[in-house]
């Protein structure tokens, strides 16, 4: 392992904190600039109590798991665990492969917690925000993320991936989750151009509509090919962007958005939970 990797590893926590307050910061700065859609709920209301449920996620996520991700490929790495660490396959290759199957394999999940009723019990706390911006892409209920990272460390200890591409992959997922939920405006025609790389706000936005198809596509955080490849990809909400509606059919009180009634939703309401749940894509 060369000098560059092992200083990245050694000082993970400082630069994933570091990364995640940077662009967090900057998303808001933007938000506030340059915003795409009016919003009538009061900010304080909305960030407050997102930003309390991923401040109470990360404790539970470092209370709930010995190691995690990053850790447990270091371990991996050490140990020759792992299909990249059994293979003779140059460094380069193994980071850029590992990095597009982590990808893959956030897209597949996603794809899963809308198609499976009690996993969208869980993910659709995430729908139901009643607004679009950069806090949106905090707002995760603590089982979901504590079974995405049981999914992510079995993906891990699979594949054997470089520590540093984990690491890479962590601080991609973050930035871009905060970007691609920000109600921020963009030129079409950039738009059009950075959407062949990244997921842009106006295409995870769709994902946000009220209506089941739209919510049922776009389902891509870092990379957009994923949704075009495998066919659930729309362009542009059937309303468009400041027409369409944002959240779900359910839970759309201000009450409904303090961190009380985050945590319990999706305890509530279940024999029509089914109903309410989409369908699962392309269906």
């Amino acid at each position: 392992m060369s000098d560059l990797p092992a200083t990245l590893l050694a000082y993970e926590p400082q630069l994933r904190l570091t990364a995640f307050l940077g662009i967090l910061a900057a998303m808001v700065l933007w938000e506030l600039a340059a915003p795409k859609r009016r919003q009538e709920i009061p900010k304080v209301l909305r960030w407050s109590n997102n930003i309390a449920l991923v401040v109470l996620d990360t404790v539970i996520l470092r209370l709930s798991f010995p190691v995690l991700a990053v850790g447990l490929a270091e371990w991996a790495e050490q140990n020759s665990w792992g299909l990249f660490n059994i293979l003779a396959v140059p460094n380069w290759l193994a980071i850029v492969a590992s990095l597009l199957i982590l990808d893959l394999a956030i897209y597949l999940q996603h794809v899963m917690f809308h198609a499976v009723p009690l996993l969208w019990r869980l993910h659709r706390m995430h729908h139901a925000d009643l607004e679009f911006d950069a806090t949106t892409g905090l707002r995760f209920h603590p089982l979901e993320i504590l079974l995405s990272m049981a999914i992510k460390l079995a993906i891990v200890a699979l594949v054997g991936p470089p520590a540093v591409a984990v690491l890479l992959f962590e601080i991609l997922l973050n930035g871009t989750a905060l970007f691609n939920h920000g109600n921020i405006r963009l030129p079409v025609g950039v738009d059009r151009v950075l959407r062949l790389i990244v997921v842009t706000p106006d295409m995870h936005r769709v994902h946000h509509s009220t209506n089941p198809r739209e919510a049922n596509s776009n389902f891509g955080f870092n990379l957009p090919w994923w949704d075009r490849l495998l066919g659930t990809y729309i362009d542009a909400p059937g309303l468009g962007h400041q027409g369409m509606q944002i959240g779900t059919d359910r839970f759309r009180t201000r009450r409904d958005l303090w961190l009380d009634r985050l945590l319990t939703q999706p305890f509530r309401q279940g024999k029509a939970d089914v109903e309410e749940a989409p369908p699962p894509p392309n269906s």
